[in-house]
């Protein structure tokens, strides 16, 4: 980690119940959308959730965020729990960039107003500081400054979510939670938002906890990288070393699917097989089971534990067969 903690994830699940019992006697159902899930975040680092649609990402971005109370496990905040005086606190500390930014942004408010809502509702600034934060941010996202006075029907995509960025830096973060934020947008213009970002996290020592699926971008900006398959890490490593020598099958059969310039695509890297299992009814043993080519019979029965890969201290993976 690049500095002080903060914030940390213990042992933390979310179920979603979803109804059932009643006079015909059906059970119960309840969606596992995020399974005993630990991990830290701390000053001036970049962690990506990584994993296929319906692993448990965004649900996990919404925790740290604040947007959703896990069924079980705890939180922390700069080495502290999370009791109401702390989430106070983190609430100005930890901001969100959503994935559509065409819906993240009212489309009745200027943008002068959307930039500094945040400063509103927490009431840190008077109207005129209000208007100088918003000036000094559209400046430094790359909007011009008559910005201010227009509507976010007036912008691109790439623009609105610059406006997004800029919004969530109004009250001076520590860290952003910033949920595909680039897969809205032209692939001409996702690389000039994560420029954008990479120069916002230098020049402010910012954190992000960035969630995307794909791996590529994930490449360019992040310093650690948890693997989410049907809602536990199965993989948690820097990002050199994950990107390098990856230990879990999930991890290698994702990576060996992204496209290289220049290279074959590695056999049976198309796709992994099969399709994920509901998280209604996850599999007894290893999740990955089902679709895993290395899987044997205590794969069927055993679940794996997180745990450092055979000579590599620093990289983690839930696998009795991780290489």
């Amino acid at each position: 980690m690049s500095g002080a903690e903060i914030f940390a994830l213990d042992g933390v699940s979310v179920h979603f119940d979803l109804g059932g019992g009643g006079l015909f006697g059906r059970a119960r159902k309840t969606l596992r959308a995020v399974e005993h899930v630990s991990l830290t975040i701390a000053d001036g680092e970049t962690l990506a959730l990584v994993g296929e649609s319906g692993s448990g990402k965004s649900t996990l971005g919404n925790v740290v965020g604040g947007l959703q109370v896990p069924t079980s496990g705890t939180l922390r905040y700069r080495g502290g729990p999370m009791d109401e005086a702390a989430w106070k606190r983190a609430r100005r500390d930890i901001q969100m960039v959503f994935q559509d930014p065409f819906s993240a942004l009212d489309p009745r408010m200027p943008v002068s107003a959307i930039i500094a809502e945040p400063l509103l509702i927490q009431g840190t600034a008077t109207a005129a500081e209000r208007r100088a934060r918003a000036a000094e941010l559209v400046r430094q996202v790359g909007l011009p400054l008559d910005a201010l006075n227009r509507y976010p029907h007036e912008f691109s995509g790439g623009q609105r979510q610059r406006i997004a960025i800029a919004r969530a830096l109004a009250p001076d973060p520590a860290l952003i939670v910033a949920d595909e934020p680039l897969s809205a947008l032209d692939v001409s213009i996702q690389s000039q938002i994560l420029n954008l970002m990479q120069e916002l996290r230098e020049r402010r020592k910012l954190a992000y906890l960035f969630i995307s699926h794909d791996l590529a971008v994930v490449n360019h900006l992040v310093d650690r990288v948890a693997v989410l398959y049907l809602g536990r890490v199965v993989e948690l490593a820097p990002r050199a070393e994950l990107f390098a020598t990856p230990s879990h099958p999930y991890t290698q059969a994702l990576l060996a699917a992204v496209p290289r310039i220049g290279r074959r695509r590695a056999r049976g890297a198309s796709s992994i097989k099969g399709e994920m299992p509901s998280p209604l009814a996850p599999p007894p043993g290893c999740v990955f089971h089902p679709r895993c080519p290395k899987a044997q019979a205590v794969c069927r029965t055993k679940a794996p534990v997180l745990e450092p890969a055979p000579g590599r201290a620093a990289q983690s993976a839930a696998c009795h067969f991780k290489e």
